[in-house]
């Protein structure tokens, strides 16, 4: 690996923990402020409901493309960044203040999407996103989520391959369903035309309120969606960015933010964390899943992304709550149901 991918890991990494570092941040406020949208966040159904609303999402979406909508799903999206970054700023600010850099969030996105930009609002959406809903996740639907996720993410990229036609729709967008890892300090993505980047992206869909996601239209000819034939491995030096997307990171720290809400694991002493040890390892799967994740995408190939990362994530989960001494059944949400 070239010591400019090294850069890209870290600044992967970085991006993963402020989004799980902003959901842990922003639970108590949440809570707080009464931002739970289900009645009953212990009950299995929500996740389904939440299936539910990716797949018509996504038929959406995928309609739009077909049919040259387009602006409107990037307007949909710049509407949610704005809507989701209202819920962040206003965790620290009263309401009507925080419009003001809600609303300018959105006008950056508009206006001058470089990387920087839709990278900072993809870490506000994914940290709001992840926050709204570990509150509203018990700890049974958190898991049920993830590993249905993971499982339809497996699916839909190696299976169906319609994620792929999504991720092409998306990527000449330049809207936050992605999160953009440059690899070189010259890279500007509002200079970069469609064809460019030789890029390999981790996930396809996943995203915020409603998962979206990415892979560059190269990729999915590298693999094979057009029929052709595809290399074992694209030239490292030929890649200024690679891309992930955003759901990668906001969906395993959905249970991250469950585990810091619902676990009766006691807390830890970390400032402005409402944080305890299964959250803690849950995060930190999160991200091993994600190196061995990247590992992959330095080849240049897709892969599913939520396989991994919300494996790592329960794993890392389960084994805080042992740790923690929090019994199994417990641990999954069971007692009471059993």
């Amino acid at each position: 690996m070239l010591s400019r991918e090294y850069r890209g890991v870290v600044f992967a990494v970085g991006l993963f923990l402020a989004v799980q570092a902003g959901a842990l941040a922003l639970v108590p406020a949440f809570t707080a402020s009464g931002y739970q949208p289900v009645e009953n966040p212990q009950d299995p159904t929500n996740s389904l409901l939440y299936l539910v609303a990716i797949l018509a999402m996504s038929g959406v979406m995928l309609a739009a493309f077909r049919y040259e909508f387009d602006w409107a799903v990037r307007l949909l999206i710049v509407g949610v960044s704005a809507w989701l970054s209202w819920y962040v700023f206003a965790a620290v600010a009263s309401p009507l203040v925080a419009a003001v850099p809600a609303v300018a969030v959105a006008v950056g996105l508009l206006v001058h999407p470089e990387w920087y930009v839709v990278d900072t609002a993809g870490v506000l959406m994914g940290a709001g996103a992840a926050g709204l809903f570990g509150i509203s996740f018990g700890l049974l639907p958190a898991l049920v989520l993830l590993a249905a996720l993971a499982v339809y993410d497996a699916i839909s990229v190696y299976g169906t391959e319609h994620m792929l036609s999504l991720a092409e729709g998306v990527m000449d967008l330049n809207i936050p369903v992605v999160l953009v890892i440059p690899l070189s300090l010259s890279y500007s993505l509002l200079e970069e035309s469609p064809g460019d980047d030789e890029t390999g992206s981790a996930d396809a869909e996943h995203d915020t309120a409603s998962d979206e996601g990415d892979e560059s239209p190269d990729v999915e000819r590298e693999a094979g969606g057009d029929g052709d034939s595809a290399p074992d491995e694209l030239a490292a030096d030929d890649r200024d960015a690679f891309f992930i997307g955003l759901g990668d990171a906001v969906i395993p720290a959905v249970l991250v933010a469950s585990a810091a809400t619902f676990s009766p694991a006691a807390p830890l002493s970390v400032p402005y964390l409402g944080v305890n040890l299964p959250a803690l390892l849950a995060a930190t799967g999160t991200i091993g899943g994600l190196l061995l994740l990247l590992r992959w995408v330095m080849r240049g190939r897709p892969h599913a992304g939520l396989p991994l990362l919300n494996g790592g994530a329960i794993g890392g989960y389960l084994l805080g709550s042992v740790l923690a001494g929090v019994p199994l059944v417990e641990a999954v949400g069971l007692v009471g149901v059993l």
